[in-house]
């Protein structure tokens, strides 16, 4: 099944929940990817990052920066 976000809350910090399209709830820490990856690193700015938008993914800066929803529900928690 094709992997997309249906809705997403901030938890705190750099976590925000997801719920895809399968029901399954995870819990994605972005910390790490702020720091790792060049890309990522406007979203340190816990403003910046609390600002996503929900298309079929996670956007920030009009889409400017996103990510893939299979890599969030592999890499996220079960909620």
């Amino acid at each position: 099944m094709w992997k997309e976000i249906v809705k997403a809350d901030y938890v705190d910090g750099y976590r925000i929940c997801v719920t895809f399209n399968d029901g399954i709830r995870k819990i994605v820490d972005f910390k790490d990817l702020t720091k790792r990856y060049a890309v990522f690193h406007p979203l340190q700015d816990v403003n910046l990052f609390k600002s996503f938008q929900l298309t079929d993914t996670l956007e920030w800066d009009n889409g400017n920066i996103d990510i893939a929803p299979e890599y969030l529900y592999e890499h996220g928690v079960l909620a």
